[in-house]
Formats: C-alpha cells, structure tokens, sequence
C-alpha cells in the first residue's frame, strides 16, 4: 500500500477561512494527507488544535527556527483557500513576508502543482494592479480558479469546487 499523497492548504483570512474544517474533512475523505500552513492573519479565526487532531499535523503560522527539524512532509500539491487579494499581489511579487507567502513561493518554485482559490472584493479586483498580479501566477503555472467557493451552485457544497479543480490538477 502506498502513502496518501500530501496537500499543503495555505489558507488566508477571508471568510470561506471560518469553515476551512469542512474543506479538510472533504480532503481527507479524498485521500489526503493535509498540512495547514495558515496567515497570521486567520490564525485566530481557526481551531488550530482541533485542525491538528483532524489532519495529524501541525498547523503552521511561523516559521520554525534554524535546525528544527520540518514538521510536516514534502508536498505533492499546493492549494490556496482561500487566497485575499495581499496575498495574490505579493505572491505575484515574490515577497515572502510570511510562512504562508514563504510556502507559495518555495512551492512556485519547485514546480509543485498549485492552485489558488481567491476570495476578493469586487472594488479590490477591479484594482489596476490585480489582473496582472494574476496573470503573472497563471503564467508561472499556477491554476487560478475564476468565482468565489463561498457561493456554490444550488445543490453543491460550498468547498466542491476546490476538490473538482484538484482532481483535474492531480488525478490520482
């Protein structure tokens, strides 16, 4: 039997960050093993310790200090959900003031297949600066998905999205 591939969930605060659980359960029952890498920001808004019980992992805020050991391990897939719009544009820049962005971009980086669910104001993606923000990650690779996973089709759960767009992006 072969291990359950990892999914590193870097999660930002937006709104949809409240119900990440229901999003960790739907990955999981998928064949995930998931690992949280969450803002500063939504760090408060979760209950990082029952995330850690659900998932065995720690949910990651900081960065670990000089020679402590990686606590989780090397991802087969990235996704970003909810992903603000601080986080798109300094993604798109390569700033890495924060574990979250440090992780977006080491995984930019190595190639890893990502995809980014942003949950944007309206006024804030209307910004001049935010289309090319995105087209500079979509052309990097990242797979940007285009709505919001707060308001679903009728009949669908608000985190389908994210799991129909990741098995495309990674059929297993």
């Amino acid at each position: 039997m072969t291990e359950r591939p990892v999914l590193y969930l870097v999660v930002c605060a937006a709104g949809p960050a409240e119900h990440i659980d229901e999003l960790v359960d739907l990955l999981i029952a998928d064949g995930w093993r998931v690992c949280l890498i969450v803002s500063p920001t939504a760090a408060p808004w979760l209950d990082r310790a029952a995330l850690h019980d659900k998932t065995g992992y720690l949910v990651r805020v900081e960065w670990r200090m000089p020679g402590d050991p990686e606590p989780h391990p090397p991802a087969d897939v990235v996704v970003a959900a909810p992903v603000t719009f601080n986080t798109m544009t300094k993604w798109a820049l390569g700033i890495n003031d924060t574990l979250a962005l440090g992780v977006l971009n080491e995984s930019l980086g190595a190639g890893l297949p990502i995809v980014a669910f942003p949950h944007v104001k309206a006024e804030l993606a209307a910004h001049p600066a935010y289309a090319g923000h995105v087209a500079v990650l979509r052309a990097a690779g990242v797979v940007v998905a285009e709505g919001k996973v707060v308001n679903p089709a009728p009949g669908r759960r608000r985190w389908d999205v994210v799991n129909e767009a990741l098995r495309s992006l990674h059929p297993r």
